[in-house]
């Protein structure tokens, strides 16, 4: 028998604008929200590295310690973990556009604020400013960009973003002490401006999904800044000062029981335990965090490993040392490609696998054995890590829903945050325990346990991978 839809069942089976849509924006505008978003990533990731090689050009105009100025850094990092969750949640309630337009203001006039600052706790205030904008940013540009480009399409465009990332890392100090060469260091961040103002006016071609308005829980948003907060910040005192870490970790630790169980009923908690219950999505997320914190912990080695085993200079060192991100951004395009034909699972265990080779055997490479074929081992590793990057990212992009895709981009850069922080915490540790002639071996051996421990977790989940985007229900 054949049922006769009633208008008003039509009217609710209709998807709202943009969540249904597999096509993505039609050209050129699609172009134009993939410049903008790219254009903003770009600058948030820059901003990082720029800022870190420039500590002691700053600590010395503003006459504070070193120690002192690593909270230029510190206050960053911070704000952009604390802000990641409860953004993409709120992005999700309002608006995607709406709330990654407002964190390119935030960040744009948090630099102008950077660049004026006559101190240090005004600059640790204004970069903590920059840290919310960026997370606005950062939570929300994969997820966005599911939306602008077509399904087929999406492993190719999160290779673009991972090679926006990459470039941007390698860049920053390059760019950093170039400017630091020719003008005084509040340029560093002045520099953001006609660029952030390039990307707040293309953000208008951004897509625009009807948000739900789900009102934001405040209290869980607390919560959450409880738990994330003093996990970065013991992260960086944990050597200097481990009573207080430990009891920040603790801190940590029963701000996040009491999160979960606060968000556990909800069907969209602003910590996706949602999607964290699907075993596909919870393996990427687990898998990341030990691939990032191999990164890390190499990339704290290397400079060491470079410097006082082969008696390198600071330039050479920096120059060994950019073949790693370049090889990452040329091998981000076509594992995306490629994740877009096969499956993902096996190509990220590849990856991690081939991650894991190339830092075991940058830590047992004899110091006779010649630095050409040393640098060609670290673009092996850049090569496996841009293989698994990209297929893990978009794995955890595809098995959420489209309407949690804020969810699913917060909770991927948050997995690579804690990834970084536990790598530069046990690469601190390392130098602790051991002489400066060993610690970067111990480091990068303890790399590839982390990138081989990311390959056998991406091995669970062979068969598992959704080939498109789950069913989006009706939103608003």
């Amino acid at each position: 028998m054949t049922m006769l839809a009633t208008p008003e069942a039509a009217k609710a089976a209709t998807p709202p604008p943009g969540i249904g849509d597999e096509e993505g924006l039609p050209a050129p505008r699609r172009y134009i929200a993939a410049a903008a978003a790219f254009v903003a990533l770009g600058l948030v990731v820059l901003d990082g590295a720029i800022a870190n090689v420039a500590l002691p050009t700053i600590s010395a105009k503003l006459q504070v310690s070193a120690a002192a100025s690593v909270w230029i850094v510190t206050s960053y990092q911070t704000a952009l973990v604390v802000s990641l969750l409860p953004l993409a949640a709120w992005a999700e309630s309002v608006g995607y556009r709406r709330v990654f337009t407002l964190g390119v203001v935030v960040f744009t006039l948090a630099s102008l604020l950077c660049a004026l600052s006559p101190s240090l706790p005004w600059l640790a205030g204004a970069r903590f400013l920059q840290g919310l904008g960026g997370g606005g940013i950062m939570s929300l540009t994969v997820a966005l960009m599911r939306f602008t480009f077509p399904h087929r399409r999406l492993g190719a465009i999160i290779g673009a973003v991972a090679v926006t990332v990459a470039l941007g890392g390698a860049a920053g100090p390059s760019i950093g002490a170039a400017i630091l060469a020719v003008a005084n260091w509040p340029w560093l961040f002045a520099v953001n401006l006609p660029l952030g103002v390039v990307a707040l006016a293309l953000t208008r071609a951004l897509p625009d999904p009807r948000g739900s308005r789900r009102p934001l829980d405040f209290v869980s948003v607390a919560l959450n800044i409880g738990v994330f907060a003093p996990l970065v910040i013991g992260g960086e005192i944990a050597v200097a000062f481990p009573w207080r870490c430990a009891g920040l970790l603790a801190v940590s630790g029963m701000c996040l029981v009491a999160l979960i169980r606060r968000e556990a009923p909800r069907p969209a908690p602003l910590f996706p335990l949602d999607l964290l219950r699907g075993r596909s999505f919870r393996i990427s997320i687990l898998a990341s965090i030990c691939c990032f914190a191999a990164q890390m912990s190499s990339m704290v080695a290397l400079p060491f490993y470079f410097q006082h085993a082969w008696g390198l200079s600071a330039t050479l060192t920096g120059l060994c040392m950019t073949p790693w991100p370049l090889t990452v951004a040329i091998a981000g395009p076509v594992s995306g490609r490629l994740s877009d034909r096969v499956g993902t699972a096996w190509l990220c265990a590849a990856g991690a696998g081939t991650l894991s080779v190339g830092v075991a055997l940058v830590s047992i490479w004899p110091l006779g054995g010649g630095l050409g074929p040393l640098v060609f081992i670290t673009m092996l590793s850049g090569l496996g890590f841009g293989f698994f990057q990209v297929p893990n990212n978009r794995n955890m992009l595809i098995s959420a829903p489209r309407e949690r895709s804020g969810a699913a981009g917060g909770m991927q850069g948050l997995a690579r945050l804690t990834g970084q922080t536990l790598g530069g915490v046990l690469a601190t540790l390392l130098f602790q325990i051991f002489s400066d002639s060993l610690a970067p071996r111990w480091g990068l051996a303890f790399a590839s346990a982390l990138a081989l421990a990311a390959a056998l977790i991406s091995t669970m989940r062979t068969g598992e991978e959704p080939s498109a985007p789950s069913p989006a229900p009706r939103i608003g």
